[in-house]
């Protein structure tokens, strides 16, 4: 008898285009709404993913992921607090590129980041949400944030949250983590939508 677990693509769509993102601001625990290109780019991910049938859908709570996927067509997925974006503390709001004004160098990636989470903090976080979808019956999506679900995708590969540097993720994009053999592995990553415009690099 065959006991090989059945092992399930987990789908990551990050949100569509607001006016922070458009900026190059870091935006992690303020709730800020989509765009009108923003919500055009949530219905056409909702095109990308073709109605696909999920075991669950997951979503940060914030406003910016939750209605990407209500309107990508998935209005009756879970809210979890893990997937929120990463808590940038006395740095929310602000692009790299004045914090280095004051700090030569800054990377949200390798610096204190004051009144906020550590990298290693949102990859535990990570590690809550991929422990949890292991558990699944089915593919699974979640709906979420830039530097959140790069953090998640080099936990998904067992490796350092701090690995996510290395994981460009544009807004309005869909990637997908899956498996070959027992490995975990990216199958693809950060493929547009067909309405989008560039982040600047916050």
């Amino acid at each position: 008898m065959n006991t090989t677990p059945v092992r399930h693509e987990v789908v990551l769509v990050r949100h569509g285009q607001t006016e922070w993102s458009a900026a190059g601001r870091h935006t992690g625990r303020s709730d800020v709404p989509l765009t009108e290109l923003g919500r055009r780019q949530a219905e056409a991910l909702g095109a990308m993913l073709d109605g696909a049938d999920f075991a669950r859908v997951l979503s940060s709570p914030l406003t910016r992921a939750w209605e990407t996927m209500e309107r990508a067509g998935y209005s009756s997925g879970t809210a979890t607090d893990d997937l929120m974006e990463w808590d940038y503390g006395i740095y929310e709001g602000r692009r790299t590129v004045d914090i280095r004004e004051e700090i030569p160098d800054w990377s949200v990636w390798v610096d204190p980041i004051v009144g906020g989470e550590s990298v290693d903090e949102v990859g535990e976080r990570a590690d809550r949400v991929i422990a949890d979808v292991l558990e699944a019956d089915g593919p699974i999506a979640m709906f979420g944030h830039g530097h959140a679900l790069r953090i998640l995708a080099a936990r998904w590969m067992g490796l350092p949250a701090v690995v996510g540097a290395n994981l460009r993720l544009d807004t309005a994009t869909v990637s997908t983590l899956g498996w070959e053999r027992e490995n975990r592995v990216i199958r693809h990553w950060n493929e547009v939508c067909h309405l989008r415009s560039m982040d600047p690099v916050p």
